[in-house]
C-alpha cells in the first residue's frame, strides 16, 4: 500500500537516493581530523538541495544554519563525519540484498545520510522551524578526535544553545547518559645498557610493567547506579632482544558516567605515577591525549522530557524495545555545558568499529522516520 501523508510518500520515493548518497560518502575516507572531503560533499550536497548559508568551520564542521539569526533558542541536529579507521583510501558499499557492508557504514555513515536527506524533506517542504535549528555534520567524534566537532560548535554558538541532538548508533538503543574520560599517553624513561654487560640497570618495560600492575589494581569507586572502568590499551617500547629498553610508552584510559568517580580515578592514576617518580629508578612522563567531560548541570525535566519522547518515536517507528544507556558521543560537550542532549540511533546493524560492519537495508526507512519525528517538532 502506498503511504499517503508527505513524510511517507518522500520516504518511499527517496529510498534509492538515500542508498546512493550511502554509498557516496562510504567512498570518501573521513578518519578523525581528516574529514575534510567529507564536509565538502556535505556543503555541497546541501546546497545542490536549495540550502543556503552552509559553511565549514575551522574544525572540519559543515554547519547549516536555519532561522538562527539574532536567536538564542538554538535547537542543534548533528552526525559525525569522520569514522575510526585510518584508512585514505576510498571504501565500497558492499550488499547481498539484506545488508550494507563497509567499514564505518552504520557508524556513523548512516545517520549522516538519514540527517541530510530529512534536511532536504524540510528544504522541499517549506516548513518553517519554529527555532533556530543548526544542521550540523561534524568532525571528530571518535576516538582521539576528542569531540573537536562539537566542541567548536559549543563554542561558535555559546550560550545560545537550548537542546541538542545526535544521531549515532542503532535505534534499539539511546544514549542518554554521558560516559565521560581522561586518556594518557604515559612514557617511561631508563639508562639502559647492554643486556648483558649492563644487567641490573632499570629496565623502562618492567618498570613501565610495574606501574601497569599497580594501575590494574586500584580501588574502583563505589557510587549507585555509576559505572567506571580502565583500561592499558598499547604498549611499546625497547630496541632489541638484547638490549636493556631505555624508553617505554603506554596508552591508558579510565571512563565513568559519574564525575566523582572520574575525580578519584585521576587521584589514583596521579598518586601511582607520583610514587614510580619518587622510587628515582626510572622517570614517568605524562601528556595528557583526550579528556571527555561528564554531564554537568542539566534541567531534569528538560532532559527527561527529551528521553522519553525519543524512546517512544524509536519504538512507535520501528516496533522494538528502545533501552537507555550510558555512553561516550557527542552529547558529552553539551551535556557538561548544561545543555540537554540525547543520542539517537538510525539504523539496525553489528560490527561498529570493526571492518565487519554491516546495517539492515530495511532499517534505513525506519531511521528516516524516526529522524522526521524527531525533527518535525521543531517546525511549523
Amino acid at each position: 500500500m502506498k503511504c499517503k501523508d508527505p513524510i511517507g510518500r518522500y520516504i518511499e520515493n527517496s529510498i534509492g537516493e538515500l542508498h546512493e548518497l550511502l554509498a557516496a560518502l562510504v567512498r570518501i575516507p573521513a578518519p578523525s581530523h581528516h574529514e575534510e572531503a567529507r564536509a565538502a560533499f556535505c556543503k555541497s550536497w546541501l546546497e545542490a538541495q536549495g540550502a543556503t548559508g552552509v559553511y565549514l568551520d575551522e574544525a572540519n564542521n559543515c554547519v547549516y544554519p536555519i532561522n538562527c539569526e539574532g536567536r538564542d533558542d538554538l535547537v542543534v541536529f548533528a552526525a559525525h563525519t569522520d569514522t575510526v579507521f585510518p584508512d585514505l583510501e576510498p571504501f565500497e558499499l558492499k550488499s547481498d540484498g539484506k545488508r550494507f557492508y563497509a567499514p564505518g557504514v552504520g557508524d556513523d555513515t548512516a545517520c549522516l545520510a538519514v540527517l541530510l536527506m530529512i534536511a532536504k524533506f524540510f528544504l522541499q517542504s517549506g516548513r518553517k522551524p519554529s527555532c533556530g535549528i543548526l544542521i550540523v555534520a561534524n568532525a571528530c567524534e571518535e576516538g582521539l578526535g576528542n569531540l573537536k566537532g562539537v566542541r567548536q560548535i559549543m563554542k561558535d554558538y555559546a550560550g545560545r544553545v537550548r537542546k541538542f541532538y545526535t544521531f549515532d548508533g542503532t535505534y534499539d538503543e539511546l544514549v542518554c547518559k554521558c560516559v565521560g574520560s581522561h586518556r594518557y599517553e604515559v612514557e617511561c624513561k631508563t639508562v639502559g645498557g647492554h643486556s648483558f654487560s649492563a644487567f641490573g640497570n632499570p629496565n623502562a618495560i618492567a618498570e613501565l610493567a610495574e606501574v601497569i600492575s599497580k594501575l590494574y589494581r586500584v580501588a574502583l569507586p563505589q557510587k549507585e547506579g555509576a559505572r567506571t572502568t580502565y583500561n592499558v590499551g598499547m604498549i611499546e617500547g625497547g630496541t632489541s632482544v638484547n638490549a636493556i629498553a631505555q624508553s617505554a610508552k603506554m596508552l591508558y584510559e579510565y571512563r565513568s558516567d559519574n564525575a566523582e568517580c572520574l575525580s578519584d580515578m585521576k587521584a589514583q592514576f596521579e598518586e601511582i605515577i607520583e610514587q614510580a617518580n619518587r622510587s628515582g629508578v626510572a622517570k614517568f612522563e605524562v601528556r595528557t591525549i583526550g579528556v571527555r567531560p561528564c554531564e554537568g548541570e542539566v534541567d531534569p525535566v528538560v532532559l527527561r522530557e527529551m528521553i522519553e519522547d525519543a524512546v517512544a518515536v524509536c519504538e512507535a517507528c520501528s516496533n522494538i524495545p528502545c533501552k537507555q544507556e550510558s555512553g561516550s558521543t557527542d552529547c558529552n560537550v553539551p551535556m557538561s555545558l548544561g545543555i540537554p542532549s540525547v543520542c539517537v540511533g538510525l539504523y539496525l546493524g553489528h560490527g561498529a568499529h570493526t571492518r565487519e560492519e554491516f546495517l539492515e537495508i530495511d532499517s534505513l526507512p525506519v531511521g528516516m522516520h524516526i529522524c522526521f519525528q524527531i525533527m518535525q517538532k521543531f517546525f511549523l
